[in-house]
């Protein structure tokens, strides 16, 4: 494994200093480097490649979040708002995702400093060296970074001196199969398959609606949409709900009194309710291998207590997680961990093999880098496939990185970071871990670690 000396600052050549920083992916993520780049006086370009900031918000912007605003504001971006007159809203209001953009990260992206170097509609679907592919190491630390950049006007390329990929993980999301492959006869269903948190209760009403809805998943996600179509099922007749998945309980989910995000605890403790009620059925330790279509219907068939089982339904809602687009970055040299593929200082911290807690210990830029030099994957991306990032976590990573690309080595390694714990996490995903195991529990940031 080739590892970054983070003590010795890189030799570069001086015709990386009139480039910019690129920033990949305008969410709050993206949004945040920005402002902390812009606070750093570094110049920035931010490309996001939907057609409007925070695109995948968009997306499931009818869903609740249940971190309070106090979370959910970047410090930078706050300061950079304050100056032109933003209000910060009541630190104890949950906002829909809708709300966080409108209220939020718009404004944010308005402000002129950012919105001159924004480009919406512009996806970057490939990073590397100017003129140096990942074999070639001479001089690669004083080479320009070189994004190739679609848009409305056809491909093209921008250079950078150094790369933020905040581009997250919501258009890539995991397969319904449990060998991670998609499952065989997925493209017979394709249409009967949702993504994750659709909107059953709004522009998605009709399609759901008096129809067995199948929701695989066992996180935040999939419990959302449960209550969701339990709503449905109350007051539109003939709306079925079942809950796969492959493990024995859904230990991801926090209901502990103890959760210092009560309305993340809500969550689980609700949807156990109605589990108890028989209005939703649980199906558990289901491994599914592949889907048949069956007329108007689709069939899941999968592995369980040692034989097969098929399912039945009339829509299957993926909520299964979310796993990084890697392949943009196939000429970069990155360093991930073999198993949820977030950089190798990190995945520890957020394993969900380890600990399936929202708290983890401190880390910025160090944590954070690649052997590539001033590249670096923030936010939801840098997670890998670990499902429990927090806002938060990506705003200290990109106030870290943003001191790091400024030469302040004292700020970039002065990292804080204190989550609200769930009160609730097994140290390990095994069937047998008892409900009540704990090592969130403490004040430390650390304690899951």
């Amino acid at each position: 494994m080739t590892l970054v000396d983070l003590t010795t600052p890189a030799q570069r050549d001086a015709r990386l200093d009139g480039l910019p920083v690129a920033i990949i992916g305008a969410g709050p993520i993206g949004l945040a480097a920005a402002a902390n780049l812009l606070e750093r006086g570094i110049p920035f370009e931010l490309f996001e490649a939907g057609s409007d900031i925070a695109d995948s918000i968009d997306r499931w912007g009818h869903t609740r979040l249940f971190s309070p605003w106090r979370h959910l504001v970047d410090p930078a971006s706050q300061r950079l708002l304050e100056a032109s007159g933003w209000q910060h809203p009541r630190e104890d209001g949950l906002p829909t995702g809708t709300e966080l953009v409108d209220a939020y990260l718009r404004p944010l992206a308005a402000v002129p400093a950012i919105a001159a170097h924004l480009r919406t509609g512009a996806e970057v679907i490939a990073v590397s060296r100017d003129g140096a592919d990942r074999t070639r190491t001479a001089g690669r630390d004083r080479t320009a970074f070189l994004l190739r950049v679609a848009g409305p006007d056809g491909v093209h390329e921008v250079r950078a001196r150094a790369v933020i990929d905040a581009s997250g993980t919501y258009r890539t999301p995991n397969s319904l199969a449990s060998s991670g492959l998609d499952p065989l006869g997925a493209d017979e269903v394709r249409e009967l398959v949702s993504h994750a948190l659709p909107d059953v209760l709004g522009r998605e009403r009709e399609r759901f609606a008096g129809r067995h809805c199948v929701v695989v998943g066992a996180g935040h996600s999939a419990a959302n949409t449960l209550l969701k179509l339990a709503e449905l099922a109350e007051a539109a007749p003939g709306t079925t709900v079942t809950w796969v998945i492959r493990n024995a309980a859904a230990v991801r989910v926090s209901s502990s009194p103890d959760d210092e995000l009560p309305a993340r605890a809500s969550i689980g403790g609700r949807v156990r309710q109605l589990v108890a009620a028989g209005r939703i059925r649980l199906v558990d330790r289901f491994e599914t291998v592949r889907l048949r279509r069956d007329g108007d219907r689709a069939t899941l068939i999968g592995h369980r207590d040692g034989a097969l089982e098929e399912l039945a339904a009339d829509l299957i809602v993926n909520a299964t997680g979310f796993r990084p687009d890697l392949g943009p970055l196939r000429e970069i040299r990155l360093d991930l961990d073999e198993v949820v593929e977030a950089p190798r200082r990190l995945a520890p911290l957020i394993d969900p093999n380890l600990h399936s807690c929202g708290t983890v210990r401190p880390h910025g830029f160090a944590e954070l880098a690649h052997p590539e030099p001033d590249f670096f994957i923030a936010g939801m991306k840098s997670y890998g496939r670990a499902p429990t990032f927090l806002l938060a976590t990506g705003y200290e990573q990109v106030r870290s990185i943003a001191a790091h690309l400024a030469g302040d080595r004292a700020a970039a390694a002065n990292v804080e970071l204190v989550l609200p714990a769930t009160g609730v996490c097994s140290s390990s995903l095994d069937d047998t871990a008892p409900s009540g195991s704990s090592c969130c529990g403490s004040a430390s940031p650390s304690s899951c670690a």
